[in-house]
């Protein structure tokens, strides 16, 4: 990770926060050594970012450098709350982490009442046992979606039989209990959605793609939309 964007995270982590965090505890959040948390906090604080605090004791940020409080209906909040439920239930471990994340930090910025409202969700989402097991990292197929890069997979259909695909995949889709990956398959020569706990082996090429008419997202989305008239 690249230090500009490692000294982002240190403040993202900051503003997400309400009590003071130690330098250890820090370090192990951003997976480096404690002495190199110390240097990225004296050069936060020498560019100007308000960190308070000092070592053994814990850091915390003023809380007037924090973005103004972000204002809610306690039905809006429900539903974020929900979402990001939903998606720690049904996700994989990355999307889960980052669905946490982004709510500890809308509830860090949250007035006190709507704080209060929001740790008081009428809603929640539990984990089904009806969820399959995932053999692959998802995580890398979002990446290889976003950059554009090809993938091969070794496929099981229902029966069990086996193939090796080319694809290019295009987005995840959730139609629960399963994800599938959209893509256009080069083998077939035309879009496949396969079921993700089917995958056997997922492997992320060099190869990168570039949209071609016929074969991106849009085209396979117009194409379901006239298949639903």
């Amino acid at each position: 990770m690249r230090r500009a964007d490692r000294l982002f995270r240190v403040v993202e982590y900051f503003k997400a926060r309400r009590e003071a965090v130690t330098g250890e505890e820090l370090a192990a959040e951003m997976e480096i050594g404690v002495r190199t948390i110390y240097r990225d906090i004296a050069d936060l604080r020498s560019s100007g970012v308000p960190i308070v605090g000092e070592a053994g004791v814990g850091y915390l940020l003023s809380r007037d450098y924090l973005v103004k409080p972000l204002m809610f209906a306690v039905e809006e909040l429900d539903a974020l709350s929900l979402g990001a439920q939903m998606v720690e239930s049904w996700g994989d471990p990355a999307l889960a982490r980052s669905a946490r994340q982004a709510i500890d930090k809308i509830a860090a910025v949250l007035p006190e009442q709507l704080a209060t409202d929001a740790s008081r969700s009428a809603a929640y989402a539990c984990a089904s046992r009806r969820k399959p097991p995932i053999g692959i990292d998802l995580a890398s197929l979002r990446r290889a979606i976003r950059s554009k890069h090809r993938a091969e997979i070794l496929y099981a259909d229902e029966s069990g039989k086996q193939t090796q695909r080319r694809i290019r995949p295009l987005c995840l889709v959730f139609i629960a209990p399963v994800w599938l990956v959209a893509a256009w398959c080069e083998n077939r020569r035309d879009f496949r959605e396969f079921r993700v706990d089917r995958i056997q082996r997922l492997e992320i090429t060099d190869e990168r793609f570039r949209d071609e008419a016929g074969k991106t997202l849009n085209d396979l989305q117009e194409r379901r939309r006239k298949q639903s008239r």
